[in-house]
């Protein structure tokens, strides 16, 4: 996968700061960049923090994944 280190930190950053968000949201607080979140209500900002973590984990599921290794076994299969 091409550029893969620059996937898996867009993941990781994904994952962590949705992550984060979800256990500040419990304890009352926010992060002040992600406030905006939140303006379509706490439902919908809670809904998309949940996606951040869903999307961060799927991409570091797909830039970790050996491409070829998987064509391979696939195509052995047959």
């Amino acid at each position: 996968m091409k550029n893969k280190g620059y996937w898996l930190l867009l993941g990781y950053t994904l994952f962590t700061l949705g992550l984060t968000a979800i256990i500040m949201q419990m304890v009352g607080v926010q992060w002040a960049f992600l406030s905006f979140i939140e303006l379509g209500g706490r439902l919908l900002g809670f809904l998309v923090k949940i996606f951040m973590v869903l999307a961060g984990v799927w991409l570091i599921t797909m830039a970790n994944t050996d491409w070829e290794r998987e064509r391979e076994e696939s195509s052995s299969d047959d």
